[in-house]
């Protein structure tokens, strides 16, 4: 009754989001033009038209009307879907909506990432765009970009604040789904190292790639991202990875198959069972921990510390200290 009754909530959610856009549909289509001319001018990428067209109050007043087959969108979704830089500058800078929703409960910034316009994503992020997209989308930008590999795209969204774990609605739909919608999975599984170890690096849990007790709890048998990496086969890179940054190497279920590589990533981890951590590793698994706690892990670079260790909790580098230790 939970599932149905929060399903029941979402599509209501989403039900209202359609009428209130449709109903400022309405209200729209009482303008002589003037909406479609600043559509046609971004569609264009006509900057200066379109700075000349919002210079005028008669056109500026319909900066965030939607227009369009298919999906009805903003000047602003359009000039992001597009990747047209300069005329989503003019609309930014003559006070667009830049977290405005279409039908599909996505927001600029959301297709953005998915063009991979990767300027037009920062110009996005630094005008306030959240960069988590919108609640009501099952999706994000950042599960977006690890999908997609855009390693500079998720950068940019994370250093803005964007989650580094799962927060997808769709797993809460089955009871036999597990944790496997996070971004670490995604970026493991598409085969995208440098942002597995970027979402890592940003705070992502290790072992579920989720935070949340009550989703969890709704799972009847979760899968660790070390079980999931196993059964994919992804590679001993990744294995050593979720070692280094503390996934519990005990709580995976090993199944052995003929597969060589993954052989290899199991008697990798097997190793791991029968030697404890160093002491330096530890206390670096601490330090980044606390950090998280408090949401301050990308602040290591800031940190009033020698660049030496901050490189070291950075996995940039060994301190020589370390290496006696």
């Amino acid at each position: 009754m939970d599932i149905i009754a929060f399903m029941m909530v979402f599509f209501l959610l989403i039900l209202k989001q359609i009428s209130m856009i449709q109903f400022k549909e309405v209200l729209e289509e009482k303008d002589n033009g003037e909406g479609q001319l600043l559509h046609q001018a971004v569609s264009n990428n006509d900057d200066r038209l379109l700075d000349e067209l919002l210079s005028q109050e008669k056109y500026r007043k319909f900066i965030n009307c939607r227009s369009g087959w298919g999906i009805p969108r903003t000047p602003l979704r359009m000039a992001a879907s597009k990747g047209h830089l300069r005329c989503l500058q003019v609309l930014l800078a003559h006070g667009a909506e830049v977290d405005c929703l279409d039908v599909k409960a996505q927001t600029p910034l959301f297709t953005a990432v998915c063009g991979k316009y990767f300027n037009c994503v920062l110009a996005l992020l630094r005008a306030g765009a959240n960069p988590n997209g919108s609640l009501y989308n099952n999706c994000s930008p950042v599960l977006t970009a690890a999908r997609e590999g855009d390693v500079e795209i998720l950068k940019q969204l994370l250093k803005h604040g964007a989650e580094v774990n799962s927060r997808s609605k769709v797993l809460l739909f089955t009871s036999s789904a597990s944790v496997s919608s996070g971004p670490l999975y995604l970026s493991a599984v598409y085969g995208h190292l440098d942002c597995f170890k970027v979402l890592l690096l940003y705070g992502a849990d290790p072992n579920y790639n989720c935070t949340d007790a009550k989703l969890l709890s709704k799972i009847k048998q979760p899968k660790t991202v070390l079980e999931m990496c196993l059964r994919h086969g992804c590679g001993v890179e990744y294995i050593q990875l979720l070692i280094d940054f503390g996934a519990n190497v005990y709580l995976p279920t090993l199944i052995i198959e003929k597969s060589t590589k993954q052989n290899e990533a199991v008697e990798l981890l097997l190793q791991e069972r029968g030697f404890p951590k160093s002491l330096v590793s530890q206390c670096r698994l601490a330090i980044r921990g606390y950090l998280r706690k408090i949401n301050r892990i990308q602040s290591i670079d800031h940190l009033e510390m020698p660049s030496s260790m901050i490189n070291f909790l950075q996995y940039k580098s060994v301190p020589t200290i370390a290496m006696h230790l």
